[in-house]
């Protein structure tokens, strides 16, 4: 089981980037797919979660409007576009797997983190 999140790296307050979390080893389908991101000296929180059902999305309220989660199931991989970024989203970007869905609190699959930092 692998999943290969990447895109991350330095920008500029109001900039934008992609990250992609990439899964390989379980049922695509089957999972959640969300994004979690843990700043210095932070507990890590969650930002955003696609539903693998019903396409159902969710936001923390301090990204919605700004980011932006997708997916492409034939490639197995999942989006976050960040727009309008802030140096509050400064932090390590993880995405994760849940075979109960995005309200669910168990997290199956863990990836490793891509670092964001937003420079103002």
């Amino acid at each position: 089981v692998q999943l290969q999140a990447s895109g991350g790296g330095l920008v500029q307050a109001g900039g934008s980037l992609r990250l992609s979390c990439a899964a390989s080893g379980f049922t695509f389908d089957d999972y959640a797919i969300g994004w979690f991101r843990q700043a210095p000296g932070k507990d890590r929180e969650g930002v955003s979660c696609i539903s693998s059902s019903d396409s159902s999305t969710y936001y923390t309220d301090s990204v919605k409007g700004r980011f932006t989660i997708s997916s492409d199931n034939a490639k197995n991989t999942v989006y976050l576009q960040m727009n309008s970024l802030k140096p509050e989203d400064t932090a390590v970007y993880y995405c994760a797997a849940r075979s109960r869905g995005c309200t669910a609190r168990l997290i199956d699959y863990w990836g490793q983190g891509t670092l964001v930092t937003v420079s103002s």
